[in-house]
Parts: structure tokens; sequence; C-alpha cells
């Protein structure tokens, strides 16, 4: 089988002068001249082309650092590898900035996938559905959260008498939303690990599950793991696009979709977190 040089050689045309491991799925492969290229395995046959699609679609903006895509098939995406540093109050306020003015490049819908990305995306590693909807509270629903409800009670890893929670705030997502907004160019799976701090001193961003979504989900992703300098990332964004009121207590909805995906994926812990984040969003909403 094709292995992660000979991936990148086919993808940049270059000779490879060195290879090495990172985890079972990424490889950092050295091209002739000295560039060095990060090598994925997608986990199924989606998960390439989807984050391609993602990478390329939030870099036409010209707004966030994004690597640049040399190419990719149904099993392997070849990126530009990110020379990173220390994070810096300076560079996290430009991040603000910039992730403001990405989320203002906008979607055509909630749910709508990057073009020539699948329906049939990924995050992480698990499955999501990139469909859309005419409205977010319902979109939100439907899309984002009763699917891993489901499947997390299915698989016991919900119990069965705490899905009343889920549903309620879901019931209730109309009057919890807070202001309508449009669809807004999401990262979508924006946690702490998925931020580089590059040595140029500018924020990178890889791994996305972009599509068309609500811009709150996105800064709740990076409370919800922890971001350095979020405070200086938070002023920069405000200043350019100013958060609608009460965004602060609706943190915990918007990180239900994010602690149930982990749920489903790593067991009771993080079914134990998303029931908090549900019954704080019924008691502050």
């Amino acid at each position: 089988m094709e292995g992660p040089g000979a991936a990148a050689a086919r993808f940049t045309g270059l000779p490879v002068t060195g290879e090495r491991r990172l985890s079972g799925t990424l490889a950092e492969v050295t091209l002739d001249g000295g560039r060095e290229v990060i090598v994925k395995r997608g986990d199924g046959d989606r998960a390439a082309p989807a984050e391609a699609a993602g990478l390329r679609w939030l870099a036409e903006t010209g707004t966030v650092r994004i690597p640049v895509v040399h190419g990719h098939d149904e099993r392997w995406l070849v990126t530009d590898r990110v020379a990173t540093g220390r994070p810096r109050a300076e560079a996290a306020e430009r991040f603000g900035r910039e992730l403001a003015a990405l989320h203002a490049a906008g979607a055509p819908a909630f749910g709508a996938p990057p073009p020539d990305g699948p329906e049939d995306a990924y995050i992480g590693l698990a499955p999501m559905r990139n469909v859309t909807g005419p409205d977010w509270p319902r979109w939100y629903a439907e899309h984002r959260v009763l699917p891993y409800l489901r499947r997390a009670v299915d698989e016991g890893t919900v119990h069965r008498a705490e899905a009343p929670v889920f549903e309620e705030v879901c019931e209730r997502l109309p009057e919890l939303a807070g202001p309508a907004e449009p669809p807004a160019r999401l990262h979508g799976d924006l946690w702490n690990g998925n931020v580089l701090w590059g040595a140029d001193g500018h924020a990178w961003l890889i791994d996305p599950a972009a599509h068309g979504g609500h811009r709150e989900t996105d800064l709740a992703m990076l409370h919800l793991f922890g971001c350095p300098h979020l405070d200086r990332v938070l002023d920069g964004y405000r200043r350019t696009a100013p958060l609608a009121d009460g965004w602060a207590d609706r943190i915990a909805l918007h990180q239900l979709f994010p602690l149930l995906v982990h749920a489903v994926l790593f067991g009771r812990g993080y079914a134990e977190q998303a029931l908090t984040a549900a019954r704080t969003t019924l008691r502050t909403g």
C-alpha cells in the first residue's frame, strides 16, 4: 500500500528526502529543497475530501491563516506544515479579528457544506451530516443535537431518563437561541488543538469540520477546551463584530453539540458534561 512519503511525492511532484511518523494517521514529510508537508490518512472514505474542501473554503476568504492544500484523494490529504511558536497576546487579538472576518464571509445556509465538500462529512472521528435548514434553532436541534443524543442513548452513554432534558432544550431553542443571525462560515471544530500559534506571529487553523452555522458555536468551542489568551481573542473579535446581548449565557447551548459528539466517541464523562450544559441552558435561558 502507498505510504505517506509516496502520497506526498504524488501530490507535490517533488522527491521525498525524509519522513517522520507523528501518529497512526499523521506523518511529517520533508521534500527535496527542504519544504515540509503534513500527510494525513483519512479515517473514512469522505474524511480527506471533506477536510480538503473545508480548508479551501476557509482559505478563500483571505482572513485566518490556513495551510496550503497540495492535494487529496479518498485516502490521503497533503498540506503544508505550519512552523509553530508560542501563543502571544498580540497574535490572539489578531486572531479574534480574523475569526470575525471569517465568520462574516458567510455561508449559503445553515448546514451548508463547503463547495465540492460531501454532505456526509466528519467532525473528528464522528460522522457529521451537512444538511441545510432555513433557521438556526430548528437546524441545530435536528441536525446537531438530536442525532448524537439518540446515538448516545442507544449506546447507553446517556441514560434514557436523562434524554428529556436535552429534548426540552431542543423544544425551547427558538426562545433560547437569541437574536436571529445570518449563517456564518464556521471552522466547525474550533478547539484549542486545531489552533496552531505560528512562528510567524499568526494563528493558523487546521482540521476543520467547516459548514454554515452560528458564529457563537466556534466561540463556544474555544471556551470548552481552553485557548491561550482567550480574553484577547474575544477582545479582537468583538471590536470587529460585536456579539448579540446575552451571548455569554448561550455558551453552554452551543457546547451541547461538541459535548454530545465527545460523549459518543469517548464515553460517559462527556455525557455528564453535556447534561450539565443542557441544565445550565434551561436555567439561564
